[in-house]
């Protein structure tokens, strides 16, 4: 059985028709292909299909098309914008935070998220009781809201500190300015990263 349903994935709306079984990643990668989220487990264990949904991150495997009908997806092609790479996309590029990044675009996804609920006070297990206001995103804060985004590579010390890097830049410019870091401005890893393949029907 297909419905029709309406997403906004990236800024763009988008119509087309799904099987009521199909998962949102599926939908993303199968059907618009959007493929910066990557189908890893697709059992929600490993992280690599992040994407934030209506605003929240979600494992993008284990949510049906149908459920978020006029939903707004962002993926890790859509955190960008105006030529400018976000924050947390410029401090995985000068931490070196990824190896073969299969699972990049996920702790992308994840990262920019858990800075937002980090300042929105939102607590996690290792918050400390009493907490106030925006929670101070320790090492051991990252680690516990990012344990959900699996890197097979092991490449978890560059990824905490590009969480550590972007968390403070948001800290210090606000999440409106995304103003290229100096360490990566003309890089040759970033200039030389292929567009990823879009689909225009």
């Amino acid at each position: 059985m297909e419905k029709q349903i309406s997403l906004q994935v990236d800024g763009r709306q988008r119509q087309l028709a799904v099987d009521t079984r199909t998962t949102v990643l599926d939908a993303l990668r199968d059907r618009l292909g959007i493929t910066s989220p990557k189908k890893g487990c697709d059992h929600g264990q490993c992280g690599s299909c992040t994407v934030l949904l209506d605003g929240r991150r979600a494992n993008s495997c284990l949510a049906l098309a149908v459920a978020h009908d006029g939903a707004e997806i962002v993926t890790a092609e859509g955190l960008a914008g105006g030529g400018t790479l976000h924050p947390v996309q410029q401090a995985f590029l000068a931490e070196d935070a990824f190896q073969c990044g299969y699972c990049t675009p996920g702790q992308i996804c994840s990262a920019a998220a858990v800075i937002e609920e980090a300042a929105a006070g939102h607590p996690s297990s290792v918050t400390k009781p009493g907490s106030d206001g925006a929670v101070d995103l320790t090492d051991e804060e990252i680690r516990e809201r990012m344990s959900g985004n699996i890197c097979r590579c092991g490449a978890y010390a560059n990824i905490l500190a590009a969480v550590r890097r972007s968390a403070d830049f948001e800290h210090e410019a606000g999440p409106a300015q995304q103003v290229p870091d100096a360490e990566i401005t003309g890089s040759p890893t970033a200039e030389g990263m292929p567009a990823h393949r879009e689909d225009h029907q």
